[in-house]
């Protein structure tokens, strides 16, 4: 995974509700067992008619652009695919903001590189109304002090996240390769243990 520190982008507003996974990845394309090709077919059913020719969808409105998603309230819930997190991640989104997030996709998306950061309503309702105001407004993603600034009009938030997940995205560790850092620790331990 990439190593994330800070993002300063523009955002993508979805200001929709209960987002469910099979709406960010339809079914039909879960056969792939490689997470690359995914963001091709992220919000299909959305950006494309059955001819595909493109929707009136914001992914397709060349205005709108940035590494940052905001959605509304319940965002990736329904099934527990892991392709969701893949979907948003290989399109090239690296954070999602909500008021809310179902526990199943937030622990898929800190797993795979993609930063899901919870946010107050009215801070929610800000970044969708600079946004609309203004689609090049940039937002500062610090994940080190967990902070997210409108930098526009300086309106900040604090946010949670599990200090495991943290450390694992600033140092681009999936699992495997937090224990992989931790090799020669392991390797010491083991030469000092007394076997009987």
């Amino acid at each position: 995974m990439e190593k994330f520190t800070k993002i300063n982008t523009t955002v993508v507003p979805l200001p929709m509700e209960d987002i469910d996974t099979d709406q960010i990845i339809p079914a039909r394309f879960l056969k792939a067992t490689t997470r690359e090709g995914f963001g091709d077919n992220l919000f299909r059913d959305w950006r494309y008619n059955q001819d595909n020719t493109p929707k009136d969808f914001i992914l397709n409105n060349k205005i709108y652009n940035g590494k940052i998603l905001v959605a509304g309230k319940n965002f990736g819930c329904g099934s527990s695919r892991e392709h969701a997190a893949w979907a948003l991640y290989d399109y090239g989104f690296r954070v999602v903001v909500s008021s809310f997030f179902a526990d199943i996709f937030k622990g898929n998306a800190l797993n795979n590189g993609l930063l899901p950061i919870t946010v107050p309503s009215d801070f929610l309702n800000d970044l969708f109304l600079s946004s609309e105001q203004d689609p090049n407004s940039d937002v500062l993603v610090d994940l080190e002090v967990q902070k997210i600034t409108i930098l526009d009009s300086r309106k900040f938030v604090e946010f949670d996240i599990d200090p495991y997940k943290k450390m694992c995205l600033i140092n681009g560790y999936d699992d495997i390769d937090y224990l992989i850092s931790k090799k020669g620790k392991i390797e010491a331990f083991e030469k000092n243990q007394v076997i009987f």
